[in-house]
């Protein structure tokens, strides 16, 4: 059925339906995907929509909003998603009673393999529920991770690691988020980053920041972040961290120093054995 003639039969569907179901606040009203085959929600009933199918697929599907109260409602229903087509994007409500407002989600040909994340907005008297909705198009799965915008400064007596955390493949993904730093004399950093979201949609970027309370204050340092997930993906970024601007260019002035002390020396050495030679 093509979504604009389910729009025109929406229309009629959208009855309501009594229930005898309340919530502890019988003012507030909810939102939720409508139960399968029943007049009233159960607890076990769902709380997203999750939807799966090929490129060119066009689901079918249905909202409920319950008003418990005791007067009618009018809320307003919009859709966060491009994909998704709605009965009615303002729905009136009795007491005591359920509407269901039916939706379409025609997912285009051309559409990537992968997880494309979207949800149903009910709004009206001051409050506003969201509601998931999910749609995997089926096909090869490519996951895909990259770590940007390395900088590391320096904060109060220590440091703060900040960076982009960018999902560029096709399917959502659960990162983790390794951090490394060597500084002249050795590693004095390695730990997991905290912070970072337990799912990362495809498309999607983070920036984060890490402190580093105990960052070194006499030394030049190199920061590595690798990242990855499961399914194989990878990537590693690196940024430099002074502390002290003139650290490196004296410790480059003391090392051409030694240097020149070690010719010298060697060059004496080598004209004091030539002197006792020809004695």
């Amino acid at each position: 059925m093509k979504p604009h003639h389910l729009a025109a039969i929406c229309i009629v569907l959208l009855t309501a339906a009594p229930t005898a179901h309340a919530t502890p606040n019988p003012r507030q009203w909810t939102a939720t995907p409508a139960p399968a085959g029943r007049s009233t929600p159960r607890p076990d009933d769902r709380t997203s929509f999750e939807l799966e199918g090929d490129p060119g697929t066009v689901f079918q599907d249905k909202l409920s909003v319950i008003n418990p109260g005791d007067t009618a409602r009018s809320l307003d229903v919009r859709a966060d998603g491009s994909w998704v087509s709605l009965a009615a994007r303002r729905v009136k409500i009795p007491a005591r009673t359920r509407a269901d407002v039916p939706f379409a989600v025609a997912v285009p040909v051309t559409a990537a393999p992968g997880d494309h994340p979207g949800a149903l907005v009910v709004s009206g008297e001051g409050r506003r529920v969201r509601v998931p909705l999910a749609v995997r198009v089926t096909g090869a799965a490519l996951p895909a991770l990259a770590v940007e915008h390395v900088r590391v400064s320096r904060e109060g007596g220590g440091a703060v690691i900040h960076y982009a955390l960018v999902n560029r493949g096709n399917t959502a993904l659960s990162p983790r988020l390794d951090i490394r730093a060597d500084g002249l004399f050795g590693t004095v950093l390695r730990r997991t980053a905290t912070g970072v979201p337990s799912r990362l949609p495809p498309g999607r970027s983070v920036r984060l920041a890490e402190r580093w309370t105990d960052a070194p204050r006499l030394d030049s340092v190199r920061v590595r972040l690798t990242a990855t997930a499961p399914g194989g993906a990878r990537a590693t970024a690196s940024g430099s961290y002074t502390p002290l601007p003139w650290l490196l260019p004296a410790l480059g002035g003391l090392a051409a120093a030694l240097v020149a002390a070690a010719l010298l020396f060697v060059r004496r050495s080598r004209r004091a054995r030539r002197a006792g030679a020809a004695a």
